[in-house]
């Protein structure tokens, strides 16, 4: 009989220091929503350039990235407008003039995030910063603007394959950021996207064809983030003479020892393999092309 009281009890205590575990766990979670994270270091603008952010509760936190990958805008064939056109923008923002928000989008693999990614390289010198925000992170931008509105640095907010489904609210605080908000937009920050979709929402046949009474507000509204971007660049599928003029650019920066027959020949083996002719497979293609000539050298 002891025995089972005391089988009893033990079981009793371990039930309530779960439930109280859970407690515990509730109020972290709370706490977390209402107690503000602490203002970032005023040197870490300062020691790096490239960030991302994470979101904690209603706020968040700067983790700088210690390896930013930094491409060179020279290498980048067949988009010199878009580059021509995002390069000038960002030039103006981080002189202090005006400057426009900017949508890149188009087809995959068409070099949209390489840009943004290059023009960090390009102006982290005169003092750029760019900050990486995931889709779902966008509910905290006040949090963001709050902090690096009185920072003395020049910021992109880089939103990579932004898209959004139906009934996500996310985007009405992006579009407060961009223009419509009742605190002034930050002349120190500026937001940069990339995109698959022009207009970033899904659109339905069946909104145009009736339902509504007035079908036309409900694609007003879906168009109307589109048209906050100031400046929208767009990237379209490369033929195949691109194609081959961007696989040639990679084998001479990589000093490859291939004949220019035969590096034409591979390449349009492998966009026939991936299915497509993007800048992203030529590059993959280049990759797997010089992996193959260093172990036939090295098996000599």
């Amino acid at each position: 009989m002891g025995d089972d009281r005391g089988t009893t009890a033990a079981g009793r205590w371990e039930s309530i220091a779960e439930r109280l575990e859970q407690i515990l766990a509730r109020v972290d979670r709370v706490l977390d929503r209402t107690v503000p994270p602490p203002a970032p270091d005023c040197g870490l603008f300062d020691r790096h350039i490239a960030f991302r952010w994470r979101r904690i509760g209603d706020g968040g936190a700067f983790e700088p990235v210690e390896h930013p990958h930094l491409p060179d805008l020279g290498d980048l064939v067949g988009i010199d407008i878009a580059v021509e056109d995002l390069v000038r923008n960002t030039e103006q923002f981080v002189a202090g003039f005006s400057a426009n928000n900017v949508l890149l989008w188009g087809e995959r693999g068409t070099g949209k995030s390489t840009c943004v990614k290059g023009v960090l390289r390009r102006f982290a010198g005169r003092g750029l910063r760019l900050v990486e925000v995931q889709r779902d992170d966008l509910l905290t931008l006040p949090a963001i603007i709050a902090v690096l509105r009185t920072v003395p640095r020049r910021f992109i907010l880089f939103c990579d394959d932004l898209s959004f489904g139906e009934g996500e609210g996310a985007y009405r605080e992006l579009k407060v950021l961009l223009e419509g908000g009742i605190e002034a937009r930050p002349e120190n920050i500026l937001f940069y996207a990339t995109s698959n979709r022009r207009h970033l929402m899904p659109e339905r046949m069946e909104e145009n064809l009736g339902g509504e009474i007035h079908p036309e507000e409900a694609v007003s509204e879906k168009l109307s983030l589109a048209d906050r971007f100031g400046l929208n660049l767009s990237f379209y599928p490369f033929n195949q003479e691109t194609f081959l003029a961007i696989v040639e650019r990679y084998a001479e920066k990589f000093s490859l020892p291939v004949v220019r027959e035969q590096l034409h020949r591979e390449a349009l083996q492998w966009a026939l393999y991936k299915g497509n002719r993007s800048g992203r497979a030529a590059r993959q293609f280049i990759d797997d092309l010089a992996g193959r000539l260093r172990v036939a050298t090295q098996e000599e």
